[in-house]
């Protein structure tokens, strides 16, 4: 399971382009998304945690990835952004 932590993801719309973005990559990927807690859950099938990263990010997200076992985000440097349509 990889997951990411996406504080700027505010709505219904920014769920469906994030599993869209997703699903564009990895077909056969499991996608859990709590808007309540910005939290994206993905079960890969064949690709890794940068490339997920990066079709979240192209699909106007910041995406910060979190270390499950520790419960802790892990830092990054991306500037923030303001989403798909509710910034």
């Amino acid at each position: 399971m990889i997951s990411f932590s996406v504080s700027d993801m505010t709505c219904g719309h920014c769920v469906n382009s994030i599993t869209k973005a997703v699903k564009a990559l990895d077909q056969g990927a499991q996608v859990h998304i709590d808007l309540a807690t910005h939290r994206v859950d993905i079960d890969p099938s064949e690709v890794s945690a940068a490339d997920l990263s990066d079709a979240i990010t192209e699909a106007g997200f910041t995406p910060i990835a979190v270390d499950c076992r520790a419960s802790m985000e892990i830092t990054s440097e991306a500037p923030a952004r303001k989403g798909c349509c509710c910034g």
